[in-house]
């Protein structure tokens, strides 16, 4: 117990303020409890969530708002080999491989593996078409969109860096 020596020389003890200190403590040992317990898995679902949403609309032309970037990246990254549709299916059945697998937490290794190959088509643009993505007046739209994945990236390192702490089997 602690105590205080006031202006008028009488000792005033803190244990009122210990009592309050002590349970507010415990309060947050119990948040913290929960956040450690159920953080990464709703963090891995929410991911999982966004790819498999996102991944959908893909499949269905005029639907994405980045259809146009997709297939010139592909085009770009398989040398004119895969283009249009094909494009958009084969990036679609990735994101939603990724979703399912991130939600679901099947496969979520391999989920893992593939979301880290989606990330380079993610970026791809930034650097096949900075010219366009970043002007005189700063980053287009289209850029802005691209850069806030940097935020799914860092999600899928704390979800990566908790399955691998499991052994493979």
């Amino acid at each position: 117990m602690s105590s205080t020596t006031i202006g008028t020389g009488r000792v005033a003890t803190g244990t009122g303020l210990d009592s309050i200190l002590e349970r507010a403590n415990s309060a947050q040992a119990v948040v913290q409890r929960f956040l450690a317990r159920a953080g990464v898995p709703a963090l891995r679902v929410a991911l999982g969530l966004v790819f498999l949403v996102f991944g959908a609309l893909k499949f269905f032309p005029g639907m994405s708002p980045v259809e146009a970037l997709v297939t010139r990246t592909w085009n770009v990254l398989s040398f004119g080999v895969i283009d249009g549709y094909a494009a958009l299916a084969l990036t679609a059945a990735l994101e939603v491989f990724v979703g399912v697998t991130l939600v679901t937490g099947v496969l979520l290794r391999i989920g893992l593996l593939a979301l880290a190959v989606t990330f380079v088509g993610v970026f791809s643009p930034l650097v096949f078409f900075a010219g366009e993505l970043f002007t005189a007046a700063g980053p287009s739209l289209t850029a802005q969109y691209i850069l806030k994945d940097v935020v799914l990236v860092a999600a899928a390192m704390v979800i990566a860096a908790k399955a691998f702490t499991r052994p493979i089997r």
